[in-house]
């Protein structure tokens, strides 16, 4: 009866671990999710002090064109798009998040609406974010935009 007692406690005990990393990955993948959403609206807003905060410092943004941005150059490109009054909206339509220890990659849809060279559009792109806990925070080091052709 005893060796059963401790046999079950010891499987009890190495459940924990389990139980706690899914919590934990469980945790990840919502503050990723909320990140993606307030980077969406602090685009959306044109508040540069919000995204210099959610993206790191060596970031590298490949654009839905094949062009590629540091971080220094997408948030020159939100002052130019903010002078310009060019309404930019971008709506996530999916999103998954995928844990890996310090870095998650957060994949998914969405839709962009606004004016470029004069004209509007409405445009639905994939994306994949790489996100890394770095210095006690998750910031966002890379990012790919591919449009989705009907």
């Amino acid at each position: 009866m005893r060796v059963s007692a401790c046999l079950m406690i010891v499987v009890c005990m190495t459940a924990l671990p389990i139980w706690a990393q899914d919590d934990s990955e469980s945790a990840v993948r919502s503050k990723i999710i909320a990140l993606e959403k307030a980077w969406n609206q602090a685009y959306k807003a044109g508040d540069i002090r919000a995204l210099d905060s959610i993206l790191d410092k060596e970031i590298v943004l490949i654009n839905d064109d094949g062009s590629v941005q540091s971080k220094a150059d997408f948030l020159g490109s939100m002052k130019t798009t903010a002078n310009n009054s060019q309404e930019q909206q971008v709506s996530p339509e999916s999103m998954s998040v995928h844990v890996f220890g310090n870095t998650a990659i957060s994949t998914g849809v969405f839709r962009a609406k606004g004016i470029e060279g004069g004209k509007s559009y409405v445009r639905r792109e994939r994306f994949v974010d790489t996100w890394l806990y770095k210095n006690g925070k998750w910031v966002c080091v890379a990012s790919n935009a591919t449009p989705i052709l009907h």
